[in-house]
């Protein structure tokens, strides 16, 4: 859908009243896990068809592709979610002790602290009284001065991201869209051979699933749906190509 610039200049325009800015700014700010989402959902369908092209590449037993993708898809997933929850962990107290770090300093020498604001924003073009007036505003208050430090010397941004919440994000994404590629190796277990090219079925439906990823992330993202579903299909494809050329490799060893 292609939206007209005078209708998205009305949009912006009624999102820009005073009433509406009021409105948005006592909301908290949203919290979005798309990027786990995505994380867990490419990465799910990448090593679980990668697991079946290897299978089929070395000749091995709808069986034995069933329970290796199903014993990757839960130990992989929860791996992963537990290394997503355990790194925003530790962003988060890597941040709480850059907190108390300034914390101390304008507790210590509040003066130096003071010259860093002030140079802070002296870089941002203000300078004379409209320099002082910025300094002694934002100093007269201890949470705003620790933010203000936090934000504009040390670089964090604002931290509201849930790791419990981005945890489950990933390994939702992993276990729903990495089951995909089993799909058709599960029905042929469970059925007796009704599929008659279950590698060729899993082939076409992990495409979909990348297809489906990459447009529901460019839906987001405002980014052309072509070019989110050609970035996932080319990732899915490299390494599905990788571990079906290793499947062939070591066909009969061992």
């Amino acid at each position: 859908m292609i939206i007209r610039p005078e209708d998205r200049r009305r949009r912006l325009s009624r999102e820009h009243t005073p009433e509406a800015i009021r409105s948005r700014l006592g909301r908290p700010p949203e919290t979005s896990y798309l990027r786990d989402f995505i994380y867990g959902a490419i990465d799910g369908a990448i090593t679980t068809f990668a697991i079946v092209a290897g299978s089929s590449g070395a000749v091995l037993g709808e069986g034995v592709v069933v329970v290796l993708g199903l014993a990757n898809l839960f130990a992989d997933g929860f791996s992963m979610a537990v290394s997503n929850f355990l790194g925003i962990r530790a962003a988060r107290d890597e941040r709480d002790q850059a907190r108390a770090e300034e914390e101390r300093q304008i507790e210590l020498v509040p003066e130096g602290e003071r010259e860093e604001v002030r140079q802070i924003y002296a870089a941002k073009g203000f300078e004379g009284d409209d320099l002082e007036h910025v300094v002694e505003v934002i100093t007269s208050d201890r949470d705003r001065w620790v933010e203000t430090m936090m934000s504009e010397e040390l670089g964090y941004g604002v931290d509201i991201e849930s790791p419990l919440k981005a945890a489950a994000a990933t390994f939702s994404a992993f276990i729903l869209v990495g089951a995909v590629p089993l799909l058709a190796y599960i029905v042929n277990w469970l059925f007796d051979d009704l599929i008659s090219d279950p590698f060729l079925v899993s082939g076409v439906l992990t495409a979909l699933a990348f297809v489906g990823v990459g447009i529901g992330k460019s839906a987001v993202v405002r980014q052309p749906r072509w070019k989110g579903a050609l970035q996932t299909l080319a990732l899915g494809g490299a390494a599905a190509g990788v571990a079906y050329l290793v499947g062939l490799a070591l066909r009969g060893v061992g």
